[in-house]
């Protein structure tokens, strides 16, 4: 039994959310302020209750259109798939039919009727009917675990009758491992009671006590071990660490080892029909290698053999965890600046083999993109250096704007692209590619390379197309001419900045491409002599990502620029284009 869907209305950020989520490990990740947390509490409003009451919320929490007031109540549903027979008994006043005879369990929870101090009062019910209550035997079958961002896990380790370490100890032993407890606890007891530091503290108390009380009031006193059965031992029960006390390690490790704690009692626990572990944001305490080891682990819990199943729920903001994690565990909530929307990339469907290349190309870098709110995305690493200082020469910071550039190493844009669009995060996104014209004879001979002119219309290159193809409203595709360091050199002020990048990087070469140049009587063939003069010279050419570094720092120093229209149309989307209402 897992939670297969949870649908959220008029709370916080979110006036309506359709969340889907897998058995096993599903992490929500999205940018700060998103409804990350709004997400987690919808789910602790059904789950918690064993180990800590349920969140109580007020009219602050009811959704507010921007401009607008809140309207309606605060809805919870809940849809529960994969009962066994079992779980359909428990939850038999819950179920309803699905396709191929299968069954659903429906819990839903409605925050309404504010009282004096505006706090909402929770209506939980099964099924469609609001007169049908979710009993006390169904909320027990619910066991959820919640741990909370900056958690103090050392506290939560320590002895006490409630720990996780002491329900864990109890759900792993039987009646015959508590007799044996008893039995040792008992003679270690005795045996400690003839030590002479142990009769003469006893003698020395009972006489004081005998002498301030007398006989009547006098109590029987004894001492011994304070925990001598088994029920006081598992409330004192305590976990050393490398022979230091819990509160003397590290927090990142002291998680890790409450983790464990809570799913090994999870998993162990025969008494729920449900189980689940509600997780805020795991990279809190973790340096990035342990984060992709709690991840791995994390991903491996579904498919472990002999312990009951239990269903995870991690937010994330860390681009890391995000780059590391299996994409059909994401789930994506994103801010338009109209509403807040979800998007599952599970239900992408890519072109042969492009899923498996965006799972190796998503590193921190890139991973970015399921955290931004606009994207650019460019070829390679000289277009990765220039963009960002273009974009303020055109008169934008891409930061402010919240504009992520990524790279996608070549032309692997279609590995990236479904992410995007109509049909998925609906976020402004701009396509910076080149145009590689080709003049193809009609005599079927070889292709030749194009230099075009300012003013040319040229034919893209069959991959440019493809990618405009892919447009839509979110989605735009901007080429130049040719290539961005040719579409530069067309203009005469980025000429010289390039040639001035070209002299501090390679002089011999710069000398001999000042004179071709010098000597070209226009801006195209002056454009073809520096770029053939760095990039198709017979041995030896200058390194595109080198020189576009070298490039941008000459350009930050405020040497003279011209933006080319379609870098300067493509930053102009991504930074401003208004998104359309769903």
């Amino acid at each position: 039994m897992y939670l297969a869907q949870l649908n959220i209305s008029n709370f916080r950020k979110l006036q309506k959310a359709e969340l889907s989520f897998q058995p096993g490990l599903n992490i929500l990740v999205g940018a700060n302020n998103v409804g990350k947390t709004a997400v987690v509490d919808a789910l602790r409003a059904l789950l918690a209750g064993h180990d800590e009451p349920y969140p109580r919320l007020d009219v602050g929490d009811v959704h507010h259109p921007k401009g607008g007031k809140p309207v309606g109540d605060i809805v919870f549903q809940y849809i529960f798939r994969g009962l066994d027979e079992d779980d359909e008994a428990d939850f038999l006043a819950a179920l309803k039919p699905v396709a191929a005879g299968n069954l659903e369990a429906h819990i839903t929870i409605r925050y309404t009727d504010a009282d004096k101090t505006g706090r909402l009062r929770a209506k939980r019910w099964c099924g469609d009917h609001e007169d049908v209550g979710l009993t006390t035997d169904m909320m027990e079958n619910l066991r959820g675990v919640y741990l909370p961002p900056l958690r103090d896990a050392s506290q939560s380790l320590r002895p006490s009758r409630t720990s996780q370490l002491s329900r864990l100890f109890q759900l792993l032993t039987d009646d015959a491992g508590r007799d044996g407890i008893n039995a040792a606890l008992k003679t270690l007891d005795d045996e400690l009671k003839k030590h002479q530091p142990i009769v003469n503290t006893h003698m020395e108390i009972t006489s004081r006590h005998g002498s301030m009380l007398g006989p009547q009031l006098a109590q029987a006193l004894e001492m011994g071990l304070s925990g001598s059965d088994f029920q006081r031992l598992a409330s004192r029960l305590s976990l050393l660490v490398d022979a230091f006390e819990i509160e003397q390690n590290g927090l990142g490790f002291n998680n890790l080892i409450f983790m464990a704690v809570v799913l090994s009692e999870l998993a162990k626990n025969p008494e729920a029909s449900y189980r689940g572990l509600i997780v805020e944001e795991p990279e809190a305490h973790l340096h990035p290698q342990l984060q992709a080891i709690l991840l791995s682990y994390l991903e491996t819990i579904k498919a472990v053999e002999g312990e009951n199943p239990v269903q995870l729920f991690v937010t994330s903001h860390s681009p890391n965890f995000a780059s590391i994690a299996d994409l059909d565990s994401l789930t994506c909530l994103v801010d338009t600046g109209v509403t807040v929307e979800t998007f599952f990339p599970r239900t992408i469907v890519f072109d042969k083999g492009k899923r498996e290349k965006l799972e190796r190309y998503l590193d921190v870098t890139r991973a970015e993109l399921f955290f931004a709110r606009r994207v650019i995305f460019v070829e390679g690493a000289a277009e990765l250096m220039l963009v960002s200082v273009l974009a303020e020469k055109a008169g934008y910071k891409l930061r402010e704007h919240g504009v992520s550039l990524i790279c996608v190493e070549g032309l692997n844009f279609d590995s990236f692209l479904p992410l995007f669009g109509d049909n998925a995060l609906k976020i402004p996104v701009a396509v910076i590619t080149d145009a590689d014209p080709v003049d193809e004879p009609a005599d079927g001979s070889e292709p030749q390379a194009l230099y075009p002119a300012l003013g040319d219309v040229v034919k893209v290159s069959d991959n440019t197309a493809k990618m405009k193809g892919r447009a839509d409203t979110f989605v735009k595709v901007f080429h130049g001419l040719k290539t961005l360091e040719y579409d530069l050199a067309l203009h005469a002020d980025n000429r010289t900045a390039m040639l001035k990048t070209l002299c501090e990087l390679h002089p011999k070469i710069a000398d001999t491409v000042q004179a071709a140049v010098d000597a070209a009587p226009d801006d195209a063939t002056k454009a073809r002599a520096l770029f053939t003069g760095m990039f198709e010279r017979k041995q030896n050419n200058v390194q595109k990502g080198r020189f576009g570094q070298a490039l941008a720092q000459v350009l930050s120093d405020d040497a003279a620029c011209k933006v080319p229209d379609y870098i300067r149309d493509a930053i102009a989307h991504a930074c401003q284009l208004a998104p359309a209402q769903s």
